[in-house]
Parts: structure tokens; C-alpha cells; sequence
């Protein structure tokens, strides 16, 4: 089977996670591994683990181990729904999926941060995921500053941008038919 990793890149509450989802329901083939279930895993089992500055390696691992196992043990398609801000450990990343025959693809949610901003004030999502924040708040705050890289075209085999919800839709619909396209190359 031709595999695609789709990778999502955003902010917190720019709906990485519902894309991911629905993704997941329209794909044949296809498993959402999602960082923030690890974290809320850990600090609701291991809390004790946790390294209390740095990176949080203890989920990477876990994200790590899950994705390893989902490449050699199953034929899906893997959706990364997870911020994956950082240019380089993205790529470090696609790399390895490219060098394991999978083609890539990067969904950048640009929404505006009044919206993200909005959404948050709304939001019912668990806090259980922090590690070294207080609220979904100062997690925008600090994805702001950080020198965001937006993805460039040749960062992955295809790459979308979602500047307004509206367009997730035919994104998705975009994305299933690479997968259709890419299935039917087998036959």
C-alpha cells in the first residue's frame, strides 16, 4: 500500500485535531496519533516522570514508540495531530517517513488570533495535556512567539493551508483523493 502521512501544523484551538478526526472517518486506512492524548496520559498516570523544564521527552518517547509501531506492524495512513511548529523537527521527521516510502502531507492551519483567541474562551478542552502551563491562553501566548516557519511547498510532497475554516472540507476532499490516486498506482 502506498502510505501518506499527513502532518497538521498550528496552533493551539486551530482544529488540528477535528481536521485529524474527520480526516480519519473519510480515509480508508488511516490512524490519528495525536500528542496531546499522550500528554494527558502521562500526566494523568506518570505525572512523577516529568521532567519539570525542557522537552517533554517522556511523551516523545510515547509518540515515538506509537508511531514506530503503527509504520511496521499496519498498513495505515498515519495523521500526526500535533502543533509541529519546529522547521526542523518536522523535517527530521517527514525524513523518516520519505525514507520509509511514505509520501507526505503538511496541512498549515494560518488562522488568525483573535479567532484562535475566541475559540479558547469557549473551549471545554481538558487541561490535563500541561505540562508547564496554566491555560490554553498562555500556550497561544507562547506559540506566537515563537519564530513560526511556515512550511514551504518543497517541505513535503503536497501542502495545504487553511487561513479560514471553511476550507478545511475540501482539503480533506483533496487529501482523499491523493490517497485514492495513490491506491489505484498499486493496482
Amino acid at each position: 500500500m502506498n502510505r501518506l502521512i499527513i502532518m497538521t501544523i498550528g496552533k493551539t484551538h486551530s482544529g488540528k485535531t477535528t481536521f485529524a478526526k474527520e480526516l480519519e472517518s473519510i480515509l480508508q486506512q488511516a490512524i490519528v496519533i495525536d500528542q496531546d492524548n499522550h500528554a494527558e496520559f502521562i500526566n494523568s498516570h506518570y505525572k512523577k516522570l516529568l521532567a519539570t523544564e525542557g522537552a517533554n521527552t517522556l511523551k516523545f518517547s510515547i509518540t515515538n514508540t506509537v508511531v514506530r509501531y503503527a509504520m511496521e506492524q499496519s498498513d495505515m495512513h498515519m495523521i500526526l495531530s500535533n502543533a509541529n511548529l519546529n522547521k526542523t523537527v518536522r523535517s527530521d521527521i517527514l525524513q523518516n517517513f520519505h525514507d520509509n516510502g511514505f509520501e507526505s502531507v503538511i496541512v498549515y492551519f494560518n488562522l488568525p488570533n483573535d479567532l484562535l483567541e475566541e475559540r479558547i474562551g469557549r473551549s471545554q478542552r481538558s487541561k490535563a495535556i500541561f505540562r508547564n502551563a496554566s491555560n490554553f491562553l498562555e500556550v497561544l501566548e507562547r506559540q506566537t512567539n515563537i519564530e513560526e516557519v511556515q512550511p514551504a511547498k518543497n517541505e513535503a510532497n503536497y501542502v495545504f493551508e487553511i487561513k479560514d475554516p471553511s476550507e478545511t472540507s475540501k482539503i480533506i476532499q483533496h487529501i482523499k483523493e491523493i490517497s485514492e490516486f495513490r491506491a489505484s498506482e498499486e493496482e
